[in-house]
């Protein structure tokens, strides 16, 4: 029986910055297809430079990343681009949406770099916007939807592409607790679809709700939950 290998694979990861900043030290992690996990801890225990590294935004000091068993360490700058436009999706707290294009004109960006003629990235972009439960508001800019809708197109782009896995950086953090609560059931719900996802957050009633719990503290892994 062959066994998938884990989207994600962080092996004895050091990250170090210049003036002796160590960010990360000597963590392993594994985030295997289809799971749903939260990576907690406070301000500064070095969540979102693990999410830097997961998501090829920038390497380790020392140690080794694999996504879907490829070394990270092995690719040049245009194989990791490839990598993360068809493997990752990004959800960050400031969505990051152009201004002046619609809803399903921002998702569909999400497809830039895949090849696909103009037509086809719309049709793909408005059945992401359906799956998030935006169809209904795919000609509006993003001045015209509230947070939590603008967060719901930040997600449909970064699933649009159907990536093995979607990293989220604090998705709630911007939002009041009402828009907060629909992201979070709606992370549930596409884990639920099959979406593998890990949210990166300080929120422990959030981190609970997941299915599993990884918890970071001074750049350490000081519980893992099961893989």
């Amino acid at each position: 029986m062959t066994t998938s290998p884990p989207v994600i694979d962080l092996d004895r990861v050091t990250k170090e910055y210049p003036g002796g900043v160590c960010a990360l030290r000597d963590v392993s992690l594994r985030i295997v297809p289809d799971e749903l996990t939260a990576i907690v801890g406070p301000s500064g225990s070095g969540k979102s430079t693990m999410l830097q590294l997961m998501g090829t935004l920038d390497r380790p000091t020392r140690g080794t990343v694999r996504i879907l068993g490829h070394d990270v360490a092995a690719l040049d700058d245009r194989q990791l681009s490839a990598v993360r436009a068809s493997w990752i999706g990004f959800v960050f707290q400031q969505c990051y949406l152009t201004a002046h294009l619609t809803a399903v004109q921002n998702v569909a960006n999400g497809l830039f770099y895949h090849g696909l003629p103009r037509r086809a990235r719309l049709r793909e972009a408005a059945a992401a916007l359906d799956r998030v439960g935006l169809g209904h508001r795919r000609d509006h800019r993003p001045a015209e939807l509230s947070g939590g809708e603008r967060q719901r197109v930040a997600i449909a782009r970064a699933l649009v592409a159907r990536p093995a896995i979607v990293l989220a950086d604090e998705p709630t953090g911007a939002l009041d607790s009402r828009s907060g609560e629909t992201v979070v059931q709606l992370l549930h719900e596409l884990h639920r679809d099959g979406t593998t996802i890990a949210v990166i957050t300080h929120d422990a009633g959030i981190a609970r709700s997941f299915d599993r719990q990884v918890e970071i503290l001074d750049g350490e892994i000081s519980a893992a939950g099961s893989a």
